[in-house]
């Protein structure tokens, strides 16, 4: 481990703030991650629901994982999915989807807080169709400790295998604690990297004693080793890298910018795939 990232509070508008780990200055992406957002926790009352109104996405795949809450995903290919605690929603744009992400009023919880990350797909599958997968609670493997319990969200780690449909080596996974753990360690494969985030509590790195909003990052080949406080939930994120460059504009990934100013057009001429039922969309930005 040789970097720390340190989560930059970000306002997606309506004071809806969130923490932005990835990109960062000191680290661009992790294996196939290139972008990593913590929102909440937010109290939500009557007016102030989370409202993202529908935009378009190329060349990901978006994983979107909820801690406390209710969100409702439509999409541009008619999909309508409410997503739960525990449960992940893995929409992958290829050559271009859209998407809008509004809260639901959850009888159990006004609270609000989740992970959104963006994989980027290999060069040869940028533009493949889109699609969109949901896995329940009970369909996401569980490897359990008396100190720590881990839910592969996607990928393969350990010795688990997560039903989610990736397109390059990776592993995703969340892991909570409720009391301090003993030291952990996992060595990772000689081409695979790794970063591992705080959303809750606390955890020990080399040392060093980490807080909500940051990630260790671990380099490739190297050994995942720390320790965790009482109640800690923490997101473990990685894999290979790929040879090319990403370009990342608003939200569009790709190795080709061509590729991105011909979705600029679409967006902008409303020529884009159209999520059924919505009216409302985010304009292109001016930047």
């Amino acid at each position: 481990m040789n970097v720390i990232l340190k989560g930059q509070k970000k306002d997606l508008g309506d004071q809806f703030i969130i923490k932005r780990i990835l990109p960062a200055m000191e680290k661009r992406s992790i294996g196939p991650f290139v972008f990593f957002d913590h929102f909440g926790p937010t109290r939500l009352q009557s007016g102030s629901e989370m409202v993202v109104r529908a935009h378009p996405h190329i060349g990901l795949a978006t994983i979107t994982f909820l801690y406390d809450g209710l969100i409702h995903h439509r999409d541009s290919l008619g999909v309508s999915q409410l997503i739960r605690p525990y449960e992940t929603n893995w929409m992958v744009a290829g050559k271009g989807i859209a998407h809008s992400e509004r809260s639901e009023k959850d009888p159990k919880t006004d609270q609000l807080e989740g992970i959104q990350t963006w994989i980027a797909l290999p060069a040869e599958k940028e533009d493949m169709d889109p699609s969109f997968q949901h896995l329940s609670q009970n369909e996401i493997p569980v490897w359990e400790t008396s100190e720590l319990t881990l839910r592969l969200l996607g990928g393969k780690f350990l010795h688990l295998s997560s039903p989610a449909i990736v397109h390059s080596p990776l592993f995703y996974a969340d892991i909570s604690s409720d009391n301090s753990s003993g030291l952990v360690s996992w060595k990772l494969p000689e081409k695979q990297e790794a970063g591992l985030y705080v959303s809750r509590g606390s955890m020990f790195v080399d040392g060093k004693t980490l807080h909500i909003g940051e990630m260790a990052v671990f380099e490739k080949g190297s050994e995942i080793s720390f320790s965790t406080s009482s109640k800690t939930r923490l997101m473990l994120l990685g894999g290979e890298s790929f040879p090319e460059k990403r370009h990342l504009w608003w939200n569009f990934v790709s190795t080709d910018l061509a590729k991105i100013e011909k979705a600029k057009l679409a967006w902008g001429d409303e020529t884009f795939p159209k999520v059924p039922g919505e009216t409302d969309r985010i304009p292109l930005p001016s930047y």
